[in-house]
């Protein structure tokens, strides 16, 4: 069934969490929110780019045909709207792409752009794209270099790693195909969840994005920002 704008997006990711929480032991949960409070703690929400920002220009490799998709390109086709998300292992980010994959016509009557950015590796994207039938380009960008320019990226910590690693996700082969020993730096960053519009000018518009992975931006919030711009 068709995503619209009278269902709530954050509806339907608080259920995923309901349902974690009923299946999941509570240690495991324990860890996850205190991983939730560091990541806030540590200010990545205040260093989001804000509205009014340049945004940085970027070139970044798109999984379908592996040609480079330039920013400047895109901007000067329309508004883009850019959604950063963590990978295809993560239920939440499935569901937000999975909802603005139903509301591409929302997008294309305001002749706006979509495209999706995360660190995965382009098979990885690929295998999104297949599986969820996503209509809108999934670009890899490697070790977070782009995500770091707009403010929303991080290393996980050594002790979120040894969880992730209890629980067989493989952060370091989703994003480099790389094992865990021969795992680097790089392949162990991430973005937080986080949404932008660029308007034609190359400037943001909107900006949200949540330390906290269980909480994402409403695309009717997105589109009403789209509908502001002159």
């Amino acid at each position: 069934m068709a995503s619209s704008l009278n269902t709530s997006l954050q509806d339907q990711l608080d259920r995923i969490t309901q349902n974690t929480r009923a299946l999941v032991q509570p240690e495991r949960l324990a860890f996850s929110e205190k991983v939730i409070a560091e990541l806030f703690a540590s200010g990545i929400e205040e260093r989001i780019l804000k509205p009014g920002t340049t945004a940085p220009a970027f070139s970044l490799p798109d999984a379908r045909t592996g040609k480079p998709v330039h920013s400047g390109d895109l901007v000067a086709l329309g508004p883009v709207v850019i959604k950063f998300f963590r990978g295809r292992w993560c239920p939440y980010c499935v569901t937000e792409l999975e909802t603005w994959r139903d509301l591409i016509s929302e997008l294309r009557s305001r002749n706006a752009i979509f495209v999706a950015i995360s660190p995965q590796a382009p098979r990885q994207n690929v295998f999104m794209l297949d599986q969820h039938a996503l209509n809108f380009p999934l670009l890899t960008d490697a070790g977070c270099t782009i995500a770091e320019q707009f403010g929303v990226a991080y290393s996980v910590s050594q002790e979120q790693r040894r969880y992730f690693q209890s629980i067989l996700v493989n952060i370091p082969f989703n994003n480099a195909g790389l094992s865990y020993h021969t795992a680097t730096e790089a392949s162990w960053r991430l973005p937080i969840p986080a949404t932008f519009i660029i308007d034609r000018e190359n400037t943001i518009a909107f900006s949200e994005g949540h330390a906290d992975f269980r909480v994402r931006p409403e695309p009717a919030d997105v589109l009403s920002a789209l509908d502001r711009l002159p």
